[in-house]
């Protein structure tokens, strides 16, 4: 994976577990130069270590992007050992809350939502703008979900963050269109990730139901997914959100 003949230097935040992670080894089995960034530094380290292993270049930074003084060093240390910084993916998101009412969901709560998922993403492309245009361009997608097209019960502070990362990310595209840099959303639908594995069997096979395509999507879909936005193929594509769902918020199927 080069650009410019160069091997692209890719920042993942997230990138412990999940979406995130996956789409770190994406990058890295393309050839990518691959940065790490979360906060759990033992699984962080782990997902470097099997990129290493597999013979890809990565590089752990622990970090809460939540802080404006980590997002401002993950992109300094990236250009510092790289030189440059081409792709990155924000895709640090809150751990999932007990659904609840409204009502009941504790103010605390709602913020570390809203300060991990939205305030994360904005202070991360607040960093990594200004080193993409002095790269020459370069692509950012956000990871929202489908929560964010369609509101769930129960889940205030996720669809209000996941919401709202929509927006930010349509207005940092007309910010930086002209400038080379694209920035677009995904928004998963139901995926096969470690919160669904911890509601057990019935549960995943419940909201498999619910899919048009019966099944749950895969963390490497979505991965692939986010690696073609980031492609020079998808050079005129900005602003948007790409939903990858298995049909969900298409409608219901007719002989459902």
């Amino acid at each position: 994976m080069a650009i410019d003949g160069g091997t692209r230097v890719v920042l993942v935040t997230g990138a412990s577990r999940g979406i995130g992670a996956a789409t770190a080894r994406a990058f890295a089995a393309a050839g990518a130069s691959v940065v790490l960034v979360a906060r759990d530094e033992q699984r962080l380290g782990a997902v470097r270590d099997e990129i290493v292993a597999a013979g890809g270049t990565a590089l752990a930074m622990p970090a809460d992007v939540s802080e404006l003084a980590a997002t401002e060093g993950m992109v300094e240390r990236t250009v510092g050992r790289f030189g440059r910084l081409d792709v990155a993916v924000n895709a640090a998101a809150a751990h999932g809350s007990r659904p609840r009412p409204l009502a009941e969901v504790p103010p605390g709560e709602f913020d570390a939502a809203l300060a991990v998922t939205l305030r994360g993403t904005f202070l991360s492309m607040r960093a990594e703008i200004p080193a993409m245009i002095t790269a020459g361009g370069g692509a950012i997608v956000n990871v929202s979900s489908t929560a964010g097209l369609r509101s769930i019960s129960g889940l205030a502070g996720y669809v209000a963050a996941k919401r709202a990362l929509i927006g930010l990310t349509e207005s940092a595209a007309l910010d930086y269109a002209a400038h080379g840099v694209r920035i677009n959303a995904i928004a998963p639908g139901p995926i096969h990730t470690e919160q669904l594995d911890r509601a057990g069997a019935a549960a995943r096979e419940h909201v498999a139901r619910a899919v048009p395509a019966h099944r749950l999507g895969t963390v490497d879909e979505v991965a692939a997914a986010i690696r073609w936005l980031c492609d020079p193929e998808a050079a005129f594509v900005t602003g948007s959100t790409l939903v990858i769902d298995g049909g969900l918020l298409a409608g219901t199927p007719t002989f459902a």
